[in-house]
Protein backbone atom coordinates (compact mmCIF):
# COMPACT_ATOMS: atom_id res chain seq x y z
CA UNK A 1 0.00 0.00 0.00
CA UNK A 2 3.13 2.14 0.82
CA UNK A 3 5.04 1.83 -2.76
CA UNK A 4 0.67 2.66 -4.40
CA UNK A 5 0.57 6.13 -2.41
CA UNK A 6 4.25 6.75 -3.19
CA UNK A 7 3.56 6.37 -6.83
CA UNK A 8 0.18 8.27 -6.31
CA UNK A 9 2.11 11.08 -4.44
CA UNK A 10 4.79 11.35 -7.39
CA UNK A 11 2.46 11.40 -9.69
CA UNK A 12 0.21 14.03 -8.59
CA UNK A 13 3.60 16.38 -7.38
CA UNK A 14 4.31 15.93 -10.98
CA UNK A 15 1.16 17.34 -12.56
CA UNK A 16 1.07 20.36 -10.32
CA UNK A 17 4.82 20.98 -11.53
CA UNK A 18 3.77 21.27 -14.92
CA UNK A 19 0.72 22.72 -14.67
CA UNK A 20 2.34 25.43 -12.43
CA UNK A 21 5.29 25.75 -15.24
CA UNK A 22 2.48 25.83 -18.27
CA UNK A 23 0.90 28.50 -16.07
CA UNK A 24 3.91 30.94 -15.44
CA UNK A 25 4.76 30.67 -19.04
CA UNK A 26 1.69 31.63 -20.47
CA UNK A 27 1.17 34.73 -18.37
CA UNK A 28 5.18 35.64 -18.44
CA UNK A 29 4.69 35.81 -22.32
CA UNK A 30 1.54 37.17 -22.13
CA UNK A 31 3.16 40.31 -20.57
CA UNK A 32 5.60 40.87 -23.03
CA UNK A 33 4.26 44.09 -24.97
CA UNK A 34 3.59 42.41 -28.43
CA UNK A 35 0.77 41.56 -30.44
CA UNK A 36 0.45 37.90 -30.84
CA UNK A 37 -1.37 38.57 -33.94
CA UNK A 38 1.91 40.75 -35.47
CA UNK A 39 3.77 37.19 -34.61
CA UNK A 40 1.93 35.64 -36.30
CA UNK A 41 1.38 37.38 -39.33
CA UNK A 42 5.21 37.55 -39.40
CA UNK A 43 5.93 41.51 -38.42
CA UNK A 44 6.94 39.96 -34.57
CA UNK A 45 7.95 43.07 -32.94
CA UNK A 46 8.03 45.19 -35.75
CA UNK A 47 4.75 46.75 -35.86
CA UNK A 48 4.26 47.04 -39.66
CA UNK A 49 0.97 48.51 -41.76
CA UNK A 50 -1.39 45.42 -41.34
CA UNK A 51 -5.02 46.36 -41.83
CA UNK A 52 -7.16 46.13 -38.79
CA UNK A 53 -9.66 43.74 -40.58
CA UNK A 54 -6.73 41.31 -41.08
CA UNK A 55 -5.51 41.66 -37.43
CA UNK A 56 -9.10 41.11 -36.60
CA UNK A 57 -9.54 37.70 -38.65
CA UNK A 58 -6.15 36.42 -36.73
CA UNK A 59 -7.64 36.99 -33.20
CA UNK A 60 -10.88 35.67 -33.68
CA UNK A 61 -8.62 32.71 -35.44
CA UNK A 62 -7.04 32.13 -32.43
CA UNK A 63 -9.08 33.49 -29.92
CA UNK A 64 -6.59 36.42 -28.78
CA UNK A 65 -10.25 39.07 -28.69
CA UNK A 66 -11.67 36.36 -25.78
CA UNK A 67 -10.22 37.63 -22.26
CA UNK A 68 -7.31 36.26 -21.26
CA UNK A 69 -8.71 34.29 -18.78
CA UNK A 70 -11.09 32.30 -21.17
CA UNK A 71 -7.91 32.41 -23.16
CA UNK A 72 -5.81 30.93 -20.51
CA UNK A 73 -8.82 27.88 -19.61
CA UNK A 74 -8.62 27.35 -23.50
CA UNK A 75 -4.79 27.02 -23.80
CA UNK A 76 -5.41 24.57 -20.66
CA UNK A 77 -7.90 22.75 -22.43
CA UNK A 78 -5.72 21.86 -25.48
CA UNK A 79 -2.56 20.84 -23.26
CA UNK A 80 -5.08 18.38 -21.68
CA UNK A 81 -6.02 16.69 -25.09
CA UNK A 82 -2.04 16.47 -25.58
CA UNK A 83 -2.44 19.40 -28.08
CA UNK A 84 1.02 21.72 -27.90
CA UNK A 85 -0.60 24.04 -30.75
CA UNK A 86 0.75 25.36 -33.71
CA UNK A 87 4.15 27.41 -34.38
CA UNK A 88 3.03 31.28 -35.16
CA UNK A 89 6.33 31.40 -37.11
CA UNK A 90 6.94 28.04 -38.70
CA UNK A 91 3.12 27.23 -39.52
CA UNK A 92 3.56 23.36 -38.30
CA UNK A 93 2.47 21.31 -34.90
CA UNK A 94 4.95 21.96 -31.99
CA UNK A 95 5.05 18.33 -30.97
CA UNK A 96 6.91 17.08 -34.60
CA UNK A 97 8.86 20.43 -34.30
CA UNK A 98 10.12 19.53 -30.74
CA UNK A 99 10.69 15.95 -31.50
CA UNK A 100 12.65 17.03 -34.74
CA UNK A 101 14.96 18.97 -32.62
CA UNK A 102 15.54 16.76 -29.67
CA UNK A 103 17.88 14.61 -30.61
CA UNK A 104 20.72 17.22 -30.85
CA UNK A 105 20.13 18.26 -27.60
CA UNK A 106 19.72 14.67 -25.43
CA UNK A 107 23.25 13.92 -27.42
CA UNK A 108 24.26 17.51 -25.85
CA UNK A 109 23.13 16.65 -22.48
CA UNK A 110 24.39 12.49 -21.96
CA UNK A 111 27.83 13.85 -23.13
CA UNK A 112 27.79 16.88 -20.58
CA UNK A 113 26.24 14.72 -17.48
CA UNK A 114 28.99 11.93 -18.36
CA UNK A 115 31.68 14.26 -18.57
CA UNK A 116 30.53 15.85 -15.30
CA UNK A 117 30.21 12.62 -13.30
CA UNK A 118 33.69 11.84 -14.60
CA UNK A 119 35.55 14.56 -13.68
CA UNK A 120 33.72 14.96 -10.00
CA UNK A 121 34.21 11.38 -9.44
CA UNK A 122 37.37 11.41 -10.51
CA UNK A 123 38.41 14.39 -8.47
CA UNK A 124 36.49 13.55 -5.26
CA UNK A 125 38.09 9.96 -4.96
CA UNK A 126 41.43 11.50 -5.72
CA UNK A 127 41.12 14.85 -3.37
CA UNK A 128 39.16 13.69 -0.51
CA UNK A 129 41.32 13.41 2.73
CA UNK A 130 44.36 15.22 1.23
CA UNK A 131 44.44 18.88 2.66
CA UNK A 132 46.79 20.01 -0.24
CA UNK A 133 44.96 18.94 -2.92
CA UNK A 134 41.56 19.73 -1.65
CA UNK A 135 42.41 23.32 -1.31
CA UNK A 136 43.54 23.50 -5.13
CA UNK A 137 40.78 21.82 -5.82
CA UNK A 138 38.66 23.93 -3.87
CA UNK A 139 39.54 27.25 -5.56
CA UNK A 140 39.57 25.91 -9.24
CA UNK A 141 36.06 24.14 -8.40
CA UNK A 142 34.85 27.98 -7.09
CA UNK A 143 36.59 29.72 -10.29
CA UNK A 144 34.36 27.28 -12.97
CA UNK A 145 31.04 26.91 -10.69
CA UNK A 146 30.91 31.11 -10.70
CA UNK A 147 32.38 31.58 -14.40
CA UNK A 148 28.96 32.01 -16.78
CA UNK A 149 28.78 29.83 -19.30
CA UNK A 150 29.15 31.92 -22.35
CA UNK A 151 32.33 33.30 -20.97
CA UNK A 152 33.44 29.73 -20.35
CA UNK A 153 32.51 28.97 -23.93
CA UNK A 154 34.45 31.54 -25.00
CA UNK A 155 37.26 30.85 -23.03
CA UNK A 156 37.21 27.20 -24.40
CA UNK A 157 36.56 27.91 -28.07
CA UNK A 158 39.98 30.55 -27.99
CA UNK A 159 42.07 27.68 -26.42
CA UNK A 160 41.15 24.64 -28.42
CA UNK A 161 39.68 26.03 -31.82
CA UNK A 162 41.54 29.22 -32.08
CA UNK A 163 44.93 28.74 -30.41
CA UNK A 164 45.67 25.07 -30.81
CA UNK A 165 43.34 24.68 -33.60
CA UNK A 166 42.48 20.83 -32.33
CA UNK A 167 38.13 21.18 -32.27
CA UNK A 168 35.85 23.22 -34.84
CA UNK A 169 33.80 25.81 -33.28
CA UNK A 170 30.85 25.15 -35.09
CA UNK A 171 28.45 22.36 -35.41
CA UNK A 172 30.00 19.75 -38.11
CA UNK A 173 27.67 16.73 -37.16
CA UNK A 174 30.68 14.52 -36.10
CA UNK A 175 31.40 13.93 -32.20
CA UNK A 176 34.38 16.02 -32.40
CA UNK A 177 32.08 19.24 -32.62
CA UNK A 178 30.38 18.11 -29.65
CA UNK A 179 33.09 17.89 -27.39
CA UNK A 180 33.39 21.60 -26.65
CA UNK A 181 29.56 22.75 -26.25
CA UNK A 182 29.62 19.28 -23.96
CA UNK A 183 32.65 20.55 -21.75
CA UNK A 184 31.03 24.22 -21.50
CA UNK A 185 28.32 22.53 -19.58
CA UNK A 186 30.02 19.77 -18.08
CA UNK A 187 32.79 22.26 -16.14
CA UNK A 188 30.71 24.14 -14.03
CA UNK A 189 28.14 21.22 -13.41
CA UNK A 190 31.11 18.68 -12.59
CA UNK A 191 32.40 21.83 -10.09
CA UNK A 192 29.34 21.86 -7.61
CA UNK A 193 29.23 17.65 -8.01
CA UNK A 194 33.03 17.52 -6.46
CA UNK A 195 32.30 19.94 -4.09
CA UNK A 196 29.62 17.80 -2.71
CA UNK A 197 31.29 14.50 -3.10
CA UNK A 198 34.17 15.84 -1.30
CA UNK A 199 33.14 16.84 1.46
CA UNK A 200 30.77 13.76 1.83
CA UNK A 201 33.79 11.70 1.44
CA UNK A 202 35.67 13.48 4.12
CA UNK A 203 32.73 13.06 6.75
CA UNK A 204 32.57 9.53 5.75
CA UNK A 205 36.76 9.02 6.21
CA UNK A 206 36.45 10.56 10.18
CA UNK A 207 33.95 7.38 11.18
CA UNK A 208 34.81 4.41 13.06
CA UNK A 209 34.38 1.81 10.25
CA UNK A 210 36.83 3.91 7.76
CA UNK A 211 39.07 3.02 10.50
CA UNK A 212 38.63 -0.66 11.35
CA UNK A 213 38.97 -0.88 7.22
CA UNK A 214 42.43 0.80 7.14
CA UNK A 215 43.31 -1.84 10.28
CA UNK A 216 43.13 -4.66 7.53
CA UNK A 217 45.40 -3.18 5.77
CA UNK A 218 44.03 -1.20 3.21
CA UNK A 219 45.33 1.57 1.20
CA UNK A 220 43.68 5.60 0.60
CA UNK A 221 42.04 4.85 -2.57
CA UNK A 222 40.90 1.52 -1.92
CA UNK A 223 39.36 2.86 1.94
CA UNK A 224 37.85 5.99 -0.38
CA UNK A 225 36.58 3.86 -3.32
CA UNK A 226 35.01 0.45 -1.69
CA UNK A 227 33.91 2.29 2.22
CA UNK A 228 33.59 5.83 1.96
CA UNK A 229 32.34 6.45 -1.46
CA UNK A 230 29.00 4.70 -1.12
CA UNK A 231 28.34 6.72 2.16
CA UNK A 232 28.62 9.91 -0.23
CA UNK A 233 26.52 8.91 -2.96
CA UNK A 234 22.96 9.68 -1.64
CA UNK A 235 23.54 13.74 -1.16
CA UNK A 236 25.85 13.22 -4.30
CA UNK A 237 22.79 11.74 -6.71
CA UNK A 238 20.85 14.52 -4.91
CA UNK A 239 22.93 17.13 -6.41
CA UNK A 240 23.41 15.61 -9.24
CA UNK A 241 19.42 15.60 -9.97
CA UNK A 242 19.38 19.11 -9.35
CA UNK A 243 22.22 20.14 -11.66
CA UNK A 244 20.74 18.59 -14.38
CA UNK A 245 17.95 21.38 -14.50
CA UNK A 246 20.98 24.00 -14.40
CA UNK A 247 21.96 21.80 -17.24
CA UNK A 248 19.28 21.93 -19.47
CA UNK A 249 18.77 26.15 -18.70
CA UNK A 250 23.05 25.86 -19.74
CA UNK A 251 21.82 24.21 -23.14
CA UNK A 252 20.20 27.19 -24.46
CA UNK A 253 23.58 29.90 -24.21
CA UNK A 254 25.61 26.69 -25.21
CA UNK A 255 23.60 25.94 -28.59
CA UNK A 256 23.56 29.41 -29.30
CA UNK A 257 27.41 29.84 -28.64
CA UNK A 258 27.64 27.28 -30.63
CA UNK A 259 25.85 27.14 -33.51
CA UNK A 260 23.75 24.25 -32.39
CA UNK A 261 20.54 22.35 -33.36
CA UNK A 262 18.69 22.36 -29.99
CA UNK A 263 15.69 22.69 -27.85
CA UNK A 264 17.85 25.70 -26.32
CA UNK A 265 18.51 27.28 -29.43
CA UNK A 266 14.70 27.01 -30.50
CA UNK A 267 13.51 28.33 -27.42
CA UNK A 268 16.15 31.32 -28.04
CA UNK A 269 14.55 31.83 -31.47
CA UNK A 270 11.08 31.44 -30.71
CA UNK A 271 11.31 34.01 -27.39
CA UNK A 272 12.47 36.14 -30.16
CA UNK A 273 10.15 36.13 -32.49
CA UNK A 274 6.95 35.43 -30.06
CA UNK A 275 6.10 32.04 -31.22
CA UNK A 276 4.05 31.27 -27.64
CA UNK A 277 3.40 27.73 -28.84
CA UNK A 278 7.04 26.70 -29.00
CA UNK A 279 8.10 28.43 -26.14
CA UNK A 280 5.89 27.00 -23.91
CA UNK A 281 6.12 23.38 -25.52
CA UNK A 282 9.67 23.50 -24.85
CA UNK A 283 9.15 24.59 -21.29
CA UNK A 284 7.33 22.07 -20.33
CA UNK A 285 8.98 19.32 -22.26
CA UNK A 286 12.42 20.58 -20.21
CA UNK A 287 9.90 20.50 -16.93
CA UNK A 288 9.23 17.04 -17.65
CA UNK A 289 12.73 15.57 -18.53
CA UNK A 290 13.60 17.36 -15.05
CA UNK A 291 11.04 15.50 -13.15
CA UNK A 292 11.82 12.73 -14.41
CA UNK A 293 15.46 12.59 -13.99
CA UNK A 294 14.78 13.66 -10.20
CA UNK A 295 12.30 10.94 -9.64
CA UNK A 296 14.65 8.23 -10.92
CA UNK A 297 17.31 9.77 -8.68
CA UNK A 298 15.01 9.52 -6.12
CA UNK A 299 14.68 5.88 -6.65
CA UNK A 300 17.82 5.19 -6.80
CA UNK A 301 18.50 6.10 -2.60
CA UNK A 302 17.32 2.61 -2.13
CA UNK A 303 19.72 1.17 -3.79
CA UNK A 304 22.99 3.27 -2.50
CA UNK A 305 21.29 3.10 1.08
CA UNK A 306 19.72 0.04 2.49
CA UNK A 307 17.77 1.66 5.16
CA UNK A 308 15.68 3.49 2.67
CA UNK A 309 15.10 -0.10 1.00
CA UNK A 310 14.71 -1.84 4.55
CA UNK A 311 11.92 1.38 4.97
CA UNK A 312 10.18 0.34 2.13
CA UNK A 313 10.22 4.46 1.21
CA UNK A 314 11.84 6.32 -1.37
CA UNK A 315 11.76 10.20 -0.52
CA UNK A 316 14.24 12.68 -1.59
CA UNK A 317 16.31 13.67 1.47
CA UNK A 318 16.52 16.96 3.05
CA UNK A 319 20.10 18.63 3.67
CA UNK A 320 20.59 17.69 6.94
CA UNK A 321 19.41 13.88 5.69
CA UNK A 322 21.57 13.97 2.82
CA UNK A 323 24.76 14.47 5.43
CA UNK A 324 23.54 11.89 7.68
CA UNK A 325 23.01 9.31 5.04
CA UNK A 326 26.74 10.17 4.12
CA UNK A 327 28.58 9.72 7.12
CA UNK A 328 26.40 6.97 9.43
CA UNK A 329 27.73 3.71 8.44
CA UNK A 330 25.09 1.35 7.07
CA UNK A 331 24.58 -2.37 9.13
CA UNK A 332 27.60 -4.17 6.80
CA UNK A 333 30.02 -1.60 7.85
CA UNK A 334 29.00 -1.31 11.76
CA UNK A 335 29.55 -5.28 11.07
CA UNK A 336 32.86 -4.53 9.78
CA UNK A 337 33.55 -1.53 12.56
CA UNK A 338 32.88 -4.21 15.21
CA UNK A 339 35.28 -7.13 13.85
Amino acid sequence: MSTVWRVLRRLGVSLITLWGAATLTFFALRLVPVDPAFAILGAGQQQVDISPEVLAVVRQEYHLDEPLIVQYFLYLGRLLRGDLGMSYVQEQPVAPLLAAQAGPTIALALAAIVLAVVISLAGGVLTAGRRLPSWISSGVELVLASTPVFWLGFVLMLVFAVWLRALPILDSGDLRSLVLPALTLALPTAALLLQVLRQSLDDALEQPFILSARARGLGSLAVTVRHALRHAAVPYLTMLGFSFGALLGGAAITETLFSRPGLGRLLVDSVASQDIPVVIGVVLVGTAVFILVNTLVDLSYALVDPRVRDADRVIAPSKDDAAAAASDPTDADRTEATA
